[in-house]
């Protein structure tokens, strides 16, 4: 079935730099019903995880030197309302508008190996600087494969099973999903409404 339809610091590590960049989707996941403590409701959330090829970032693992290619994330409430982001950026992205049947379901574990074009800004937070998408566009020129093996969870296709090689503020944020509780027999001490904030949830 697949999944139907922020950034993160990391570490000391600088943020990626502002400006155009080519980026392939390499991860998607669902983070299942996430409590909002700022509004105080519940609404389901999924993250989208691209690698940028020409942003490189020297890194050492297991005793190797690496390059790798900078990764960017952004997460969105699950829905294609009209007003949702989700839905203006994936139509950015493919350069065209939903039609109605696909409206009635568009499983995102079709973006894995897409490239696109991501518009990166920074901003600043309690004296720290975060990398933030503000715009996906289709990409221009020769199509690029990712580096990265492409990494899917959902709840109804995975169970809990996340995938190897997922960050660990992923998995962390997954594992306070109601569902993920619901599944390990963990109570829900969040006792708040669900309100899809965009309305109409996929």
């Amino acid at each position: 079935m697949g999944l139907l339809a922020k950034n993160k610091g990391n570490g000391d590590f600088d943020p990626v730099p502002e400006g155009m960049h080519k980026a392939i989707c390499y991860g998607v996941y669902d983070l299942g019903t996430q409590f909002n403590e700022i509004f105080g409701n519940k609404n389901h959330k999924v993250l989208l995880q691209w690698e940028l090829p020409e942003a490189r970032i020297d890194i050492q693992k297991d005793g190797e030197d690496l390059n790798l290619p900078r990764a960017q994330s952004k997460i969105y409430t699950l829905s294609l309302h009209e007003k949702a982001n989700l839905r203006k950026d994936l139509e950015s992205w493919r350069g065209k508008s939903f039609t109605a049947t696909e409206l009635e379901g568009f499983d995102l574990k079709n973006l894995l190996g897409v490239d696109c074009q991501l518009q990166v800004i920074h901003k600043n937070k309690n004296d720290r600087t975060f990398a933030n998408i503000s715009l996906v566009i289709p990409a221009t020129g020769k199509k690029i494969d990712t580096e990265n093996p492409t990494r899917f969870f959902s709840f109804e296709d995975n169970g809990t099973q996340i995938p190897d090689g997922t960050p660990e503020w992923i998995c962390k944020m997954i594992e306070e999903s109601d569902e993920w509780k619901s599944i390990n027999g963990v109570p829900d001490n969040q006792d708040a409404p669900f309100e899809n904030d965009d309305e109409i949830p996929f």
